[in-house]
């Protein structure tokens, strides 16, 4: 059974150290995909923006700053209010995102509770579906039987 944990999050756009704009988000996790968080981020335009990354890197970015190249996280506070920051890059651009900790915090801990860390190859079930794939069928008889006969058998023909 697949379970989803979502969220919708007002997270802010630094666009300078003294101004940021809003920006509706929603936060979601698949127990079919464990590995992963997706954030959809609503820009004003036509298209949302989505972005995939670990869920890993994400657990321990409230911590401790974490990540590198396109996706960076970091624990901080701005103006007595502690966030969690996210550095966004792509061919498209770059990006400053601030979430508030408290509600990225329990969403992730949901997340956590659904697929506990470590667990998520388990939730795959890759080794059910191996298991299923590999299994032997009555068909597998004809092709595992030797279609020569041996010469060094029992049988003698003279």
């Amino acid at each position: 059974m697949n379970t989803v944990v979502e969220r919708e999050l007002e997270m802010k756009l630094v666009l300078s150290p003294e101004r940021s704009v809003p920006v509706p988000a929603r936060l979601s996790y698949r127990s079919d995909d464990p590995f992963a968080v997706h954030v959809t981020f609503h820009i004003g335009t036509e298209f949302p923006v989505h972005w995939t990354f670990s869920r890993e890197l994400l657990v321990e970015g409230v911590f401790r700053p974490c990540g590198q190249g396109d996706v960076r996280v970091w624990p901080t506070k701005v103006e007595s209010r502690e966030v969690i920051c996210m550095a966004l890059t792509s061919p498209d651009g770059d990006a400053l995102l601030e979430a508030p900790s408290l509600a990225l915090s329990a969403w992730l801990e949901r997340t956590l509770r659904v697929v506990p860390p470590g667990q998520e190859h388990e939730a795959l079930g890759i080794d059910e579906g191996l298991s299923e794939l590999l299994a032997p069928t009555p068909r597998d008889d004809l092709y595992l039987r030797d279609p020569w006969q041996s010469d060094e058998g029992g049988e003698s023909g003279s």
